[in-house]
């Protein structure tokens, strides 16, 4: 079967991280893809990416600064990894040259973008796939087994706090900036995403927004990258946080405190505050009509537990609920099991691992002709959620995912569109 040739769009440290998961997927040898262009305007950071395709793959892939260099025949797909203010008009633009699309969340910066995507991929048969990653991991996998197997009884409520943060930097600039992305939209995609797979679709949403923090401070500024401690997400981004301001003014909100209902009468308490100092916290429960889940952060390897009247349940004795519970082919092979109740690897490879299971599926995804798992609806979704909540803090009021999906409701994001021309 011929590879799937693969242009990736934004090389800097997401880009690397991509490239690192399919260089992952590659060792297992269940890669389809063949990663032939490097696209950046920034050449050092396409000539950096295409060296380490090169290390992997022994290839070196075309270096480019826009995707007018290439020939519409030369590729099939793209990955697209551009901050997101670009998402929308590089995804149109790969659509229209006949290339099945995978993009990083947030699949769009706003909603009506997230449409215009959605949009350009339908009007010409071309497949979206969002890169989400949290609902991947073979622990929320075994959770989500286990609560499709009724084990805690019906979802009545979740709970999903967590808070951290202080006064730094997280990763880079521009995820503290409204018109770029923010820390709501952007890490709260990735909740929004797993709130509804775990609790199935969102209705209402009431909240409260802050900004706490006016101005961050990045601790790499002025570093030698070499020196770092490499504690970033994947430990990539030094070299670029090194060129980055020691501090800057923040444009996002950093805190949020809000109650979802969802389609089903469930309800979750949810707390995302990244402006925290001192002791931060991390909780996410859901609670049944018979029991009761305690899920570990993501990513983390770590085992949780059911709780049902009078007993624990926990390791093994999870998968014994659950007989027919596997995890898919790639998974499998990525982790080492497809039956698994925890796993430990250093967070780099974790992170690879998961990056590698979103590849997988968006190359299935294209081979059987069918959507991914995470399409661009569920992606346009994980968005609406995330500006639900900032639009009801906005508006002061509840509001409907049906008015922010259908873009009725839009006072926050007036701004950011505006600045993005649509």
């Amino acid at each position: 079967m011929s590879k799937i040739r693969l242009g990736l769009v934004g090389c800097g440290g997401m880009g690397h991280r991509h490239l690192y998961g399919l260089a992952e997927l590659h060792r297992t040898g269940l890669c389809r893809f063949e990663p032939v262009v490097a696209c950046d305007p920034k050449t050092e950071n396409a000539e950096s990416l295409a060296g380490h395709v090169e290390d992997h793959f022994g290839i070196r892939p075309a270096v480019v600064a826009s995707l007018d260099e290439v020939d519409a025949g030369d590729l099939q797909a793209v990955d697209i990894c551009t901050d997101p203010r670009f998402h929308h008009t590089v995804c149109a633009d790969a659509a229209s040259r006949g290339w099945d699309v995978m993009t990083e969340k947030p699949m769009g910066l706003t909603v009506r973008a997230c449409r215009l995507m959605r949009e350009a991929t339908d009007g010409a048969g071309r497949i979206l796939s969002v890169a989400e990653n949290y609902r991947r991991d073979p622990v929320n996998r075994l959770a989500k087994a286990l609560l499709d197997a009724g084990v805690i009884g019906t979802p009545r409520y979740m709970v999903h706090n967590t808070a951290g943060g202080s006064n730094k930097m997280l990763i880079t600039v521009w995820r503290h900036l409204k018109n770029v992305s923010g820390l709501l939209l952007d890490v709260g995609v990735h909740f929004a995403d797993i709130l509804e797979y775990f609790m199935g679709p969102v209705s209402d949403i009431y909240a409260q927004t802050r900004l706490h923090e006016k101005i961050r401070y990045n601790d790499m500024a002025g570093k030698d990258p070499a020196t770092a401690s490499r504690n970033s997400p994947a430990g990539v981004y030094e070299h670029w946080q090194a060129e980055m301001p020691a501090e800057f003014e923040v444009t996002a909100e950093d805190a949020a405190y809000a109650t979802l209902t969802f389609q089903s009468g469930a309800v979750c308490q949810y707390l995302e505050e990244h402006a925290t100092f001192g002791k931060g916290f991390w909780h996410r429960g859901i609670y049944g009509s018979s029991g009761s889940m305690e899920l570990p952060g993501d990513r983390s390897g770590q085992p949780f537990t059911i709780a049902l009247e009078g007993k624990t349940i926990e390791g093994d004795a999870l998968l014994d609920l659950v007989p027919d519970f596997a995890l898919d082919e790639a998974t499998a092979a990525l982790f080492g099991g497809d039956r698994m109740w925890k796993y430990s690897f250093p967070f780099p490879e974790t992170d690879r691992k998961i990056i590698a299971i979103e590849y997988a599926d968006f190359a299935e995804a294209i081979d059987e002709g069918r959507q991914p798992e995470v399409d661009g609806y569920m992606g346009m979704r994980s968005v609406a959620v995330s500006y639900g909540i900032m639009e009801s803090g906005e508006a002061g009021r509840a509001v409907t995912m049906d008015e922010i999906m259908a873009d009725e409701t839009n006072g926050y994001q007036k701004e950011i569109n505006e600045s993005l021309g649509i």
